[in-house]
């Protein structure tokens, strides 16, 4: 079971990943130059956006079989596992040690339903976050790159 909450929430925050508002008075350019992981404010702002991402799914109906059985360690690992991950991906300086998100959630039967759920819970993390059109252009699609790994494994 720990797998699974893993897996889900790794493959979809890894598009949403460091999701905090660039500040207003950071030239056009040099935001352009920045990693994905700078421009969204970094560790901290991954971390936030993980807390809430979790939340939400935890909380959905639809999602929330991904987490039950956890207890409070299990959960703060699964959090440590996600928040690395989009680390990693958005080109902060943070390892990942998990696996692939193909093997990751095969055999988890993830549908189509569960995907656009976690799409939504999506959606309102990043309008909590007031994440900027480019970045969030930049989650969305990253996210839906990997679809074909996640939904009907």
């Amino acid at each position: 079971m720990r797998t699974k909450a893993i897996s889900l929430v790794c493959a979809l925050l890894f598009a949403f990943a460091a999701v905090a508002p660039v500040g207003a008075a950071a030239p056009q350019a040099a935001q352009q130059q920045a990693s994905l992981y700078k421009r969204l404010g970094g560790y901290d702002a991954l971390a936030a956006v993980t807390d809430d991402f979790l939340g939400r799914m935890a909380n959905d109906p639809q999602l929330a079989r991904f987490f039950k059985g956890h207890n409070a360690e299990g959960l703060k690992r699964i959090r440590q596992h996600i928040v690395d991950f989009l680390c990693l991906a958005t080109g902060g300086p943070c390892a990942y040690h998990g696996q692939d998100m193909k093997t990751a959630h095969t055999g988890l039967g993830i549908t189509e339903e569960d995907w656009q759920a976690s799409v939504k819970d999506l959606n309102a993390t990043l309008d909590k976050f007031k994440v900027p059109a480019q970045e969030r252009s930049e989650i969305l699609g990253a996210i839906s790159g990997l679809k074909a790994d996640i939904v009907g494994r």
